[in-house]
């Protein structure tokens, strides 16, 4: 049995968070695993001449999303390689780190739904074996 792979939110996912979005500033946790090779079956348009490694493809796609994150207000506030878990399963591992700050779930909606920004995902697409994204917002301590 193949294991299950998360690149996409569901619709289900989607309508839970933007049904009853978190008030104020949400901060995305990105846990992302890079395929060896990229695979831009489903974007052959955005395809290079030569293959390439998934990191290079999550490199091309960073920086072709960095504009409309700044644009819609939003900023990273951490990246870092990732690794084996220290609490976790061992077999189990993330290439990639990232905090992403938006100033707000529509700040967030607007960003992903920018058509100039939407052009480029497919370098993610083809990036990634697999992720995870968990919304973070603040509490009192």
């Amino acid at each position: 049995m193949m294991p299950l792979m998360y690149i996409e939110p569901t619709q289900a996912q989607g309508a839970a968070f933007f049904g009853n979005p978190p008030a104020g500033p949400v901060v995305m946790l990105n846990l992302l695993r890079f395929r060896a090779q990229a695979d831009y079956a489903a974007h052959p348009e955005l395809a290079g001449p030569t293959a390439v490694s998934g990191q290079e493809a999550y490199a091309r796609y960073a920086r072709h999303t960095m504009p409309f994150l700044t644009e819609a207000g939003g900023k990273v506030l951490f990246q870092g390689s990732g690794g084996a878990h220290l609490i976790g399963p061992t077999d189990d591992r993330w290439d990639l780190v990232l905090l992403v700050q938006h100033q707000s779930a529509d700040a967030f909606l607007a960003f992903a739904r920018n058509e100039a920004y939407l052009a480029g995902q497919g370098h993610r697409t083809a990036a990634l074996e697999d992720s995870r994204l968990l919304p973070i917002v603040a509490t009192d301590p």
